[in-house]
């Protein structure tokens, strides 16, 4: 007889018995003939074989048979998790996300790559399953409250998302003390039905003191400030590119009134423009990007940093760039007055803004000067006539026939909801406005959308054309909205008054429409988030699929090698295809072109999540000091306990309990979306304008807390979902 080693032995021992023979089933008696146990060994082959059952890892059939998992009942992909702990499967097949109830996560959290055991469904509703098997964690810590119990340690985890607490069995060691900001480490998670342990790596400080809150951002995305020192050594090695043009057979733009445009605080400048009259009348545009590919090559040690992070990260208060300072900031950095290597589109327009010739080169620039988008504004608006004014007004001139160009072809417009928030010395906010968009930025904007739409054009029609074959590249992606989707939109839009007709036919133009329609409602900011909500995620991808948002055939992210990898990979790419035609030596950029299209998609989405993340922490601490005051807003979403108003003026969301509607006993009327009084007959609907007090803010919790001082009466709406906020008070935790 073969004796017990141990609990997971014998666990992994079944399930690969199981795996072997997936068409049987078998009684524990039978089980433990096959496998040759003793009969000491017995119960704890009962216990286990429940146990695995319990988890979902193996299917409990009748009479007490067990039989191991079908493969074309598992799936497996990221899960994603609400508020609420109930959560969905994105599948790494590309197949309808599945469903996972909060009892059925086991102990999967937020983000993990999980595998899942798929449930039977019934026709007409979402397929639900299982969670089996935590194949990699989302997260490496968890940053949360630690706080001492009666009779043991636990760390609270800020994010809602993770709705159990973390025992920490030897909190001495970490020097915590009750109520500071901890990041921690899940060692071990025995059993879904009890609490995970681990230990603290990081003392933050209190939740208070200045620069805790984005620390606790840092942490609580995995983001790391510094660079591995291998990383740093190689990039000090980096010297400045010895500008021999004709050795080079760059194209020397030196001489060229060329510039660059960014905000005021931009310390990387890795665009440039320029515009030329030519002797037949049209226009030389020049988009001159920097040439990161130049330092970075495949294979350094710089290379899979910048790989693994993918991105930058803008927090409210500091940048995490994806390059080290030395390249970021110096040697790729397009500096005013120096000479750097670039990569540049010179793009020939008519005076009507159309396209009639374009080239690509590697070139040599020295920028004239560097505009913020403020200065540049001025200049275009003052009455200079300087060759740099009168440039820009040419530029503005032009820009503005392409967005007419561009609009006229059903490219969505989106006005931007950027909050900007302005910080004190200490890091506390002072200020919070909604970003202003000058003329200068969408000048900006449009020339790199043309650059960025055109070189995709050039690789994926005309070398596929000259090469007869496609070659690989990296594109931008933006698929169709699904009919399901825009229909949930049409619903909650005629919550807001838009009575809209549904389209026979999904296309830009239409929510262009939309977007037009909405921007002019005071409700602006929860249609224009839900308009979003929409739309697909725009992504990474080597199959080409056109970008609908802009309503181009081909695009690809071209212009922000400093900050974006995908754009180093394009430039590297359109290096190769530049110096070989026929594309004969494109293998080594072209190895997991896929993978590491889709690990750009996923640095991307963390990206995004974490500056708003910081933004919001940073909305909510300013909220603490408006307690008492009173603002205009509208209900942007009802549920069973309350209605979550929004204040257009901070583009905050805030709570009036329930229990704070003390005029009556509320009902909540699921299928209208709205609490109805039961003796009154009144009614609080979405999109209905109110007026409210602001009367509790936790900063911890995320939440803030209104009393509503009056409302103003609107027709009844029809039925329709209400929009989602990811925002919700937390459960019960279990202990």
């Amino acid at each position: 007889m073969t004796p017990l080693k141990s609990q997971s032995d014998l666990y992994a021992e079944i399930s690969a018995f199981l795996q072997r023979n997936p068409q049987k089933s078998y009684k524990a008696k039978e089980l433990a003939r096959e496998l040759s146990m003793a009969k000491s060994d017995y119960l704890e082959l009962r216990k286990a074989l429940r146990a695995l059952a319990a988890d979902g890892k193996l299917l409990k059939l009748k009479k007490n048979r067990y039989a191991g998992l079908s493969k074309a009942a598992m799936a497996t992909g990221i899960l994603r998790v609400n508020s609420q702990g109930n959560g969905f499967l994105v599948r790494d097949d590309g197949g309808d996300d599945v469903y996972i109830s909060a009892k059925n996560r086991g102990s999967a959290l937020h983000k993990d790559r999980v595998q899942v055991r798929l449930l039977a469904a019934i026709a007409g509703d979402r397929q639900e399953g299982v969670v089996v098997d935590v194949l990699s964690r989302g997260r490496s810590s968890i940053v949360g409250t630690f706080r001492w119990g009666k009779h043991y340690a636990f760390v609270v985890p800020d994010d809602i998302k993770i709705q159990t607490d973390i025992i920490i069995p030897e909190p001495e060691s970490s020097g915590a003390q009750d109520g500071h900001k901890v990041v921690a480490v899940i060692d071990a998670w025995p059993h879904a039905h009890l609490n995970p342990e681990g230990h603290i790596t990081h003392v933050l400080g209190f939740d208070d003191e200045p620069g805790v809150d984005i620390l606790s951002i840092v942490h609580g995305f995995d983001l790391n400030p510094e660079f591995p020192d291998k990383v740093l050594h190689e990039v000090e090695k980096y010297q400045p590119a010895p500008l021999d043009i004709k050795a080079s057979g760059r194209l020397d733009c030196r001489d060229w009134l060329i510039f660059t445009i960014d905000p005021a605080d931009a310390k990387d400048f890795d665009d440039a423009v320029s515009l030329q009259k030519l002797d037949n009348g049209n226009w030389q545009l020049g988009v001159h990007i920097a040439d990161v590919s130049h330092y970075v090559v495949p294979g350094s040690a710089t290379d899979a940093e910048a790989l693994r992070r993918g991105t930058s990260i803008y927090l409210v208060d500091r940048v995490i760039p994806m390059l080290p300072e030395r390249l970021s900031n110096e040697l790729c950095s397009l500096k005013q007055g120096e000479d750097k290597l670039c990569f540049s589109v010179l793009l020939e327009l008519t005076p009507a803004a159309d396209l009639v010739n374009y080239a690509c080169h590697e070139s040599v620039i020295n920028s004239k000067k560097r505009f913020s988008y403020e200065e540049a504004q001025a200049l275009i608006d003052g009455s200079q006539q300087n060759p740099q004014a009168l440039t820009l007004r040419a530029m503005l001139d032009l820009s503005r026939k392409m967005i007419k160009k561009r609009e006229q072809r059903g490219s969505i417009d989106f006005e931007s909801m950027e909050i900007k928030v302005r910080l004190d010395e200490a890091g506390h906010p002072v200020e919070l406005t909604r970003r202003e968009r000058l003329a200068t930025h969408r000048l900006i904007e449009e020339f790199m959308l043309l650059a960025n739409e055109t070189v995709a054009r050039h690789v994926g029609e005309t070398l596929a054309e000259e090469m007869q074959r496609t070659p690989p590249f990296v594109y931008r992606i933006h698929d169709k909205p699904s009919k399901a989707d825009v229909m949930e939109l049409l619903k909650l839009a005629k919550l807001f008054g838009f009575n809209l007709d549904a389209p026979k036919r999904i296309t830009p133009h239409f929510f262009q429409r939309l977007s037009r329609e909405f921007q002019r409602s005071a409700a602006s900011v929860v249609l224009q988030d839900a308009l979003l909500r929409a739309m697909t995620k725009a992504k990474y991808g080597t199959a080409n699929a056109g970008h609908f948002g802009l309503a181009y055939k081909y695009y690809t992210h071209f212009t922000s090698p400093i900050r974006r990898y995908p754009d180093l990979m394009v430039h590297r790419l359109l290096k190769a295809y530049l110096s070989d035609p026929l594309g004969t030596s494109e293998g080594p950029l072209t190895d997991q072109l896929e993978t590491r299209c889709k690990s750009n998609s996923e640095s991307e989405v963390r990206a995004q999540e974490a500056e708003r993340a910081s933004i919001k922490l940073k909305q909510i601490e300013y909220m603490e000091n408006h307690i008492g005051d009173v603002h205009d807003g509208f209900i942007c979403r009802i549920v069973s306990f309350g209605i979550f108003v929004t204040l257009p003026e901070f583009m905050v969301d805030g709570l009036i309990h329930i229990s704070d509607l003390g005029d009556d006993y509320y009902i909540y009327e699921e299928s209208k979306y709205q609490l109805t009084g039961q003796h009154s007959g009144k009614t609080y609907r979405l999109g209905e304008r109110v007026r409210v007090r602001i009367s509790r803010v936790d900063r911890n919790e995320r939440l803030v807390d209104f009393v509503l001082v009056s409302k103003e009466n609107t027709k009844k709406p029809d039925e329709a979902r209400a929009p989602e906020y990811k925002r919700e008070r937390r459960g019960r935790r279990k202990k």
